[in-house]
C-alpha cells in the first residue's frame, strides 16, 4: 500500500461529506489498517463513535454480550475497530460520509492531544501535575496547552511535541495538534485529560493510548480536516524523556495490583439465602460479584461496567429460573457495585437494570442456560 495519505487540500474544509460516491473514507480506513492501526466508524462529520444498534442507546449497556460485533456491525467505538479488509468496504463502502477512527491501545499508539483553547489557566499545581514552578517563573501568556507542553520539554531539556518534526503531526479543525509515537513492545499507556485529578501529563493535554481512539488523519468533519502537518506520515519511537514523564504520571498499570477483595459478608449471606440452598446457583452469582467488588481497589480501567454487566445478566436469569427473588438481587448488585464505586448510583443503577432487564429473558438453571 502506498504511504501517501489520502486526503484533500487545507482548501476543502467538510467539501467531500456528502459528495455522491465519495471513497475518501474507506481510502483513509484502508491506510491505517495498512499500518496495523484498528479502524472504526465514526459520525458524518463528527469526531465521535457512531452507535449501530438501538440497545446502544440504552443506559448500561456495554459491549458485553452485544451481537452486533459478531454480526459484523460496528458497535461500541473502539472496540469494534478492525483490519480486516473485507469489514472496513462493507462499513464504508455502504456509509462513506462516515469518519474513520483509530484504536490506539491495539495499534500500539501513544497519542499526544495538545489543545489550543485559550482559557484562564489554574493554579501552578494543576499545570503540570507532580511538579512545582516557583513564583519567579513567569507564566504570563500562558493559555493553551501548547504552552504547558512546551513548559515541560523546556525543564526537561528536549524538544516540545509540538515541534517534533520527526514523527506524524496533525491540526485539528479547533488549531490543537496530534503528535503520534509508537509504543514500546510490552507498554501499554493509558489515557488520560490533561486536567484530570488522577493520571495528567499537563494542562489542556491529553494522551490517547490503551481505552480510547484517535481520529485519523485525513478524516473530514463539519468543523474542518484533521490535516497532517509537515512531510513525515509515519509515528515515531515515543522518546524516552516522555515516556519517563508519563510512567512518573502514572500512565502505566500498576504492577502490583491488590488482591481482590471479598464481597461484602451482608451481600455473600443474601446470595446464598436467596439461593435457598442451591450451592451452585448462589456460587455462580458470587464469583461475580467479587469480580466487581474487586474493582475497589483500582480506581479507574478496572472494567467495572462490564463486570457489574455480567453479574447483573446472570443474576437476571436466575430471577427467571425462579433461583432468586428478583429484590435481592437488585440489593445484592447494589451492595457490591456501591462497595466497587462508592456515590456512583445512578451510573451503576443503570448497569444493573439493563443487565437483570436482559438476563431475565433467558433463565438460567445451575448447569448452565437451557
Amino acid at each position: 500500500m502506498a504511504s501517501e495519505l489520502p486526503i484533500l487540500r487545507s482548501d476543502s474544509r467538510g467539501s467531500s461529506l456528502h459528495r455522491p460516491g465519495n471513497s475518501r473514507s474507506v481510502a483513509i480506513a484502508r491506510w491505517c489498517a495498512g499500518r496495523g492501526w484498528p479502524v472504526h466508524p465514526l459520525a458524518e462529520g463528527r469526531k465521535t463513535p457512531t452507535g449501530n444498534c438501538v440497545s446502544c442507546r440504552e443506559p448500561g449497556h456495554t459491549h458485553v454480550g452485544c451481537g452486533c460485533p459478531a454480526a459484523g456491525r460496528w458497535c461500541h467505538g473502539f472496540r469494534a475497530a478492525t483490519l480486516d479488509v473485507g469489514r472496513i468496504e462493507q462499513w464504508w463502502g455502504a456509509h462513506p460520509g462516515l469518519g474513520v477512527g483509530v484504536s490506539c491501545g491495539p495499534a500500539g499508539l501513544v497519542i499526544i492531544d495538545i489543545d489550543a483553547h485559550e482559557r484562564h489557566p489554574p493554579g501552578r499545581d494543576r499545570l503540570l501535575p507532580g511538579i512545582p514552578i516557583p513564583d519567579v517563573v513567569d507564566l504570563t501568556g500562558l493559555a493553551t496547552g501548547f504552552h504547558t507542553i512546551g513548559l515541560l520539554a523546556a525543564l526537561r531539556g528536549a524538544t516540545s511535541p509540538a515541534d517534533d518534526d520527526t514523527t506524524l503531526r496533525v491540526r485539528t479543525p479547533s488549531g490543537g495538534l496530534h503528535v503520534w509515537y509508537r509504543a514500546r513492545p510490552g507498554h501499554q499507556w493509558q489515557c488520560s485529560t490533561g486536567s484530570g485529578a488522577g493520571r495528567a501529563l499537563a494542562w489542556q493535554v491529553d494522551v490517547r493510548a490503551y481505552g480510547g481512539y484517535i481520529v485519523a488523519p485525513g478524516t473530514p468533519t463539519r468543523a474542518g480536516t484533521y490535516e497532517p502537518v509537515g512531510s513525515v506520515r509515519e509515528p515515531a519511537l515515543l522518546p524516552d524523556w516522555l515516556a519517563c514523564e508519563l510512567e512518573r504520571t502514572g500512565h502505566l498499570p500498576s504492577a502490583d495490583v491488590p488482591a481482590p477483595r471479598q464481597v461484602p459478608p451482608r451481600a455473600r449471606q443474601a446470595v446464598i439465602a436467596a439461593g435457598g440452598g442451591r450451592g451452585a446457583a448462589s456460587r455462580a452469582l458470587a464469583v461475580l460479584l467479587t469480580e466487581v467488588t474487586s474493582c475497589a481497589a483500582v480506581p479507574g480501567g478496572a472494567a467495572f461496567s462490564e463486570k457489574l454487566n455480567r453479574a447483573a445478566y446472570t443474576a437476571g436469569g436466575l430471577v427467571a429460573a425462579g433461583y432468586l427473588p428478583v429484590d435481592e438481587a437488585e440489593r445484592v448488585l447494589a451492595g457490591a457495585a456501591e462497595y466497587a464505586r462508592p456515590g456512583q448510583e445512578r451510573r451503576y443503577g443503570a448497569i444493573i437494570r439493563s443487565g437483570l432487564s436482559a438476563g431475565r429473558l433467558r433463565p438460567l438453571s445451575p448447569g448452565g442456560r437451557p
